[in-house]
């Protein structure tokens, strides 16, 4: 079986079940933790930094208890890094962006690993994701006028907030967007990422 995990709301889960009808998908709500299957490949995208530095070790048990065979499968885990460790995230984000996140560091994530998964890759895509966020405040801003009517003028004010000090952030190199591919033992004569 071959698996994807990937954080999202239960208005994105309704979408994607919408979008992905009639496709060999199964998506579902549910707290990583309950995981109980065994997996071929498992890929974690943007939710690592919803974990929490106290359930580090939680998850990466689980990912590694649910990939199959001891010398098949791979994790990907991309994420958004920062280049220090911290324990809490700035406090205006936590009230009003993202609740409970938190930015790891390569330490925090290394010291993770460590025992429990081989790194074969470790890819740093920080400088490209300013473009990203560039794309989310233009879609945004193109979009507005047909939001729901809950997404007020302050939180308008908020979300640009975040969004330019986001872009600020990964412009000064402070935050980093890493992808690693980890496996249980390693790979039989080293990774090669697909082309």
């Amino acid at each position: 079986m071959e698996g994807v995990g990937v954080t999202i709301s239960r208005e994105q889960a309704d979408y994607a079940r919408r979008l992905c009808a009639g496709l060999p998908i199964e998506i579902r709500l549910q707290d990583y933790r309950e995981l109980g299957e065994r997996f071929d490949r498992i890929l974690s995208i943007g939710m690592f930094e919803h974990v929490g530095v106290r359930n580090y070790a939680a998850y990466f048990d689980v990912a590694r208890r649910c990939l199959a065979g001891d010398d098949g499968g791979l994790f990907l885990l991309h994420c958004i890094g920062s280049n220090v460790s911290v324990r809490q995230t700035d406090p205006w984000i936590a009230r009003y962006i993202f609740p409970n996140s938190m930015l790891p560091s390569a330490a925090q994530i290394a010291q993770s690993v460590e025992g429990r998964f081989v790194i074969e890759d470790w890819h740093n895509f920080g400088t490209d994701y300013d473009r990203t966020l560039q794309a989310w405040r233009a879609n945004i801003e193109a979009a507005w006028d047909d939001l729901p009517p809950r997404y007020d003028q302050r939180f308008r004010r908020m979300w640009r907030f975040y969004l330019a000090a986001s872009m600020a952030s990964f412009r000064a190199r402070r935050i980093q967007l890493w992808q690693l591919v980890l496996s249980p033992r390693g790979v039989p004569g080293g990774y090669v990422a697909p082309r």
